[in-house]
């Protein structure tokens, strides 16, 4: 998990899992943030996204590059708001 593609797909699983516990799916997301220490890799996390995401109708996305996550290691947060 030390690449950005890795800690994004990473990331992306743990939401389709709290997704699928709260009955929801990808399909109910309605916005997500990316947060990005190397905002310059927006495509490789967007890539690794639309692996998830129905690219045909996409939620509405922003990317916001920081100096640092709450972890030194972290590269990238991800921030989803699903509505049922």
């Amino acid at each position: 998990m030390g690449d950005l593609e890795g800690q994004t797909r990473h990331a992306f699983e743990n939401l389709r899992t709290v997704l699928q516990e709260a009955g929801a799916s990808f399909d109910d997301i309605v916005k997500v943030t990316l947060y990005l220490t190397d905002i310059s890799k927006i495509r490789d996390a967007a890539r690794v996204r639309d692996e998830f995401i129905d690219t045909a109708r996409p939620p509405a996305s922003t990317a916001i590059g920081v100096a640092a996550l709450a972890l030194p290691d972290l590269m990238i947060e991800v921030d989803a708001i699903a509505v049922l």
